[in-house]
């Protein structure tokens, strides 16, 4: 039996080529496997914990909204107080005036001052209260039907306590009782 030739061959990589009575191989390429301290391990977290970590995580932007509301609050809070320390400061005592319409204008103003001074007493009593119920985690709650208040009602009016429902149900009554 005669021996066969055997055709040359050539490893090129990436090509395969036909030259003149050889026969070309096309190469393998040459990857380099990661060293193992380049690997990271994936670990797998149990069930309660990824449920958990979704169900805080879309609690966060709530969370985050009230703190923000808080921090306005507390800015709202020192503004009113340091205009009433302003205001008391500015307030002028019993002035006589010899004319009495001057008398009964200045006495108007001293009412009216007194009067929205009374107003941001109230203001500041809801705003200490809004805050407290941040800190006891109660805040955004409607007091009258226990669901959460929207986060755009609480932006517009963070003093609220009612949900838009309860207290288009309440100024509805109110105006019932008055007759209107």
């Amino acid at each position: 039996m005669p021996k066969k030739k055997k055709k040359k061959t050539v490893k090129q990589p990436g090509r395969a080529k036909k030259t003149a009575g050889k026969k070309v191989v096309r190469a393998k390429k040459i990857v380099k496997k990661p060293k193992k301290t380049q690997v990271k391990k994936i670990k797998r977290k149990p069930l309660k914990t990824a449920v958990k970590k979704i169900k805080k995580s879309s609690l966060l932007p709530r969370k985050s909204k009230m703190l923000k509301i808080k921090k306005e609050l507390l800015a709202q809070r020192d503004e009113l107080l340091r205009e009433a320390e302003e205001a008391l400061n500015i307030l002028p005592g019993e002035i006589n005036f010899p004319d009495m319409g001057d008398q009964a204008t200045a006495e108007t103003d001293r009412d009216f001052m007194l009067r929205l001074r009374d107003r941001e007493r109230m203001l500041l009593k809801k705003i200490d209260e809004a805050v407290e119920r941040i800190d006891k985690d109660i805040f955004g709650i409607c007091e009258n039907c226990g669901n959460e208040i929207g986060i755009k009602r609480l932006e517009a009016r963070p003093v609220t306590t009612c949900c838009i429902d309860c207290k288009t149900r309440q100024e509805e009554e109110e105006r019932i009782a008055e007759g209107g």
